[in-house]
């Protein structure tokens, strides 16, 4: 059977010539020469962008020559960011594989085996098992293991976390929590497999239940609480503008008596995230922690009293730009942008920034100076080159000539 050329551009995984492919009429079921269909192909190579491609018309619940779906093969091999894409674009649950597993029972049975004793039980092999961390478009990361001709990603347990709630299925609070801590690795996508459930309870026992966790002698564990917290804090739809009171009632003691820096740093995370009145008394303070990812919270935290020139906000950003850690130099250039437009402080300190070491900070600096009609900065963007979508600085620049093309038009 000779393969069409969608078929190579899924096995060479060149998403932008699927998307064409499709838009001149290409069979979105194109099979390999096994019979497997292009998605399950794009499956098995953990290709999210040409998964995602394809699943806008493909049949999202044909099966391959072994019987599973391609929301049953993603399971299978632990891709953790194709099964989510798939749900969400509609593959059924229900299905079973050669086994009688359906979605649910296939990502149980590997949280129960575990990776590495399914994959040598798989292959007939004792190893040694390749492992490689991989990340996310998300951001999250997953060890991806090997042996032989095998491949899977360690996001099993992620997976059954996040499938639970869609079968009615209510783990307790611990049992998540544990899930969580038997990966140190916070970054992990089982940590946000796990809050996240947490967090879409909308239940006060939850948030309490992470709050006590504020005295727990593992770091881990204080992590998960403070974790959670932002989280709530963060994905808050409520309209109630007291939501968030009862969060930093937790919160701010617990930042007072935190030693962890990266317990500090959730902690920080969602001070900067509530709405509550109270949560931005300690952020000047932390602007000067010595963690510069806290540093760098506390600046995104003082954005509204930057934008209401309070004194103290404009004075703790004002000392940032001169950090030691570009992020942090860069996140207070950001901020000084909100800054009232008559206050001359503000545009001095961006100008003075024009002179950083830094690109990407003279390029902030300048944008936002022209952002204020301030022409001090002109020289530095005139000077970049021309950017395209891919360039960090696609979208500043963007803003920069809508609002000259306002100006002009005004």
């Amino acid at each position: 059977m000779v393969e069409g050329p969608l078929i190579a551009a899924v096995r060479s995984g060149d998403a932008e010539a699927v998307r064409g492919l499709l838009a001149v009429g290409a069979d979105p079921d194109a099979v390999d020469g096994t019979g497997t269909p292009a998605l399950c192909l794009a499956v098995d190579a953990f290709d999210l962008a040409v998964a995602e491609e394809l699943a806008y018309e493909a049949r999202l619940d044909r099966r391959g020559p072994d019987g599973r779906t391609p929301l049953l093969r993603a399971i299978d091999r632990g891709a953790f960011d194709i099964v989510t894409m798939l749900i969400g674009r509609g593959a059924q649950l229900w299905h079973e594989d050669a086994e009688g597993r359906d979605a649910l029972a296939l990502a149980r049975y590997w949280h129960e085996s575990g990776a590495v004793a399914e994959l040598c039980r798989r292959s007939g092999a004792s190893g040694p098992v390749g492992c490689r961390v991989v990340r996310s478009e998300s951001g999250t990361t997953c060890e991806e293991l090997s042996l032989g001709d095998l491949a899977v990603r360690a996001a099993h347990t992620a997976i059954l976390t996040m499938l639970e709630p869609k079968y009615g299925i209510t783990p307790s609070f611990d049992e998540l929590m544990s899930r969580a801590l038997a990966e140190p690795d916070v970054g992990h996508e089982v940590w946000w497999a796990t809050t996240s459930a947490l967090q879409q309870r909308q239940d006060r026992a939850v948030w309490e239940a992470a709050a006590t966790l504020r005295h727990h002698p593992d770091p881990l564990a204080r992590y998960f609480g403070a974790s959670l917290l932002h989280l709530v804090v963060l994905l808050d739809e409520s309209e109630d503008e007291s939501f968030d009171e009862s969060i930093v009632d937790q919160l701010l003691p617990w930042a007072e008596q935190e030693e962890n820096l990266q317990v500090m740093r959730a902690l920080a995370a969602g001070l900067a995230a509530a709405f509550d009145p109270r949560a931005e008394q300690p952020l000047p303070a932390l602007t000067r922690h010595p963690d510069p990812e806290v540093r760098q919270r506390a600046i995104s935290g003082l954005h509204g009293q930057v934008s209401k020139g309070n004194p103290e906000a404009l004075a703790a950003i004002t000392t940032c730009t001169q950090d030691t850690d570009a992020t942090v130099r860069e996140a207070a250039c950001r901020a000084l942008g909100n800054a009232p437009a008559h206050l001359p402080g503000p545009a001095n300190t961006l100008a003075a920034c024009l002179a950083d070491e830094r690109e990407g900070i003279r390029m902030t600096a300048a944008v936002r100076l022209a952002l204020r009609d301030d022409p001090r900065g002109d020289e530095v963007l005139r000077d970049c080159d021309a950017v395209d979508q891919g360039s960090p600085y696609y979208w500043d620049l963007l803003d920069v000539w809508r609002h000259q093309t306002l100006n002009t038009a005004g």
